[in-house]
Formats: structure tokens, sequence, C-alpha cells
């Protein structure tokens, strides 16, 4: 079963200001999540994602009619999306498991991820 384990942004991923020391604890602490997910087999890939500043959101408003483009910053931080993880695991209870030990993502108390089962 794959899960796709979605990070949620924050106002400081979007604005990109968290303070050095913080970054770097939180990215030690992900490298070795990220191990961990690895050495046991169920990584299937990880990745963060740049602020929605540098994004661009493709609609579809008019049911036949061509896309319209709109590019970021994007206002609704709680909809955003700042990295994941695909994992291959054997159950959703595992998927939980995984997911409840990750670190903070954002390493201030305000990290969300959302799990989500994937269409196979």
């Amino acid at each position: 079963m794959k899960f796709m384990m979605v990070v949620k942004a924050s106002k400081d991923s979007e604005a990109g200001t968290m303070p050095k020391d913080q970054m770097e604890k939180m990215f030690a602490a992900m490298k070795k999540y990220n191990e961990e997910l690895k050495k046991a087999g169920v990584l299937v890939s990880v990745g963060g994602l740049h602020p929605s500043s540098n994004g661009i959101r493709i609609s579809y408003p008019v049911p036949g009619e061509p896309p319209t483009i709109t590019e970021g910053p994007f206002a609704e931080v709680n909809e955003l999306i700042a990295g994941y993880w695909f994992i291959d695991v054997k159950s959703r209870e595992e998927a939980i498991e995984w997911a409840m030990r990750a670190p903070d993502p954002h390493g201030l108390g305000e990290g969300q991820i959302e799990l989500r089962q994937v269409f196979e």
C-alpha cells in the first residue's frame, strides 16, 4: 500500500524565515528519519518544495475552455504543501506508525502532516 505523507506549509516555510540554528536541527532530524525509512525499505521518494511564491497554479474554471494560470504566492497557507514522503507499507496502521515517528517538519511546533493513501 502506498501512502503520501504531505507536510503542510506554515507561515515560516512560506516566508523562509526559520532561524539558522533551528533549521540545522530540523534538517538533521529529517535526515535521520529519512535514513530510518530507507533502511526499513519503505521509502519510495521524499522532497521539500520551494515556497508558493515560486509556484504556478493551473485552474479549470469553465468546463471545456482552456485553463488559466495564476502565479504565486498563494495566500491560503493552511492549504499549501511544503514537502512530502511517498512510502510503501503493508497496512494503513504501518503508515500511521511511520507518520507518527516523523519529526516536527517545521521544528517550531507548527508542523502538520497529512497522510493520504495513493490509488494503485
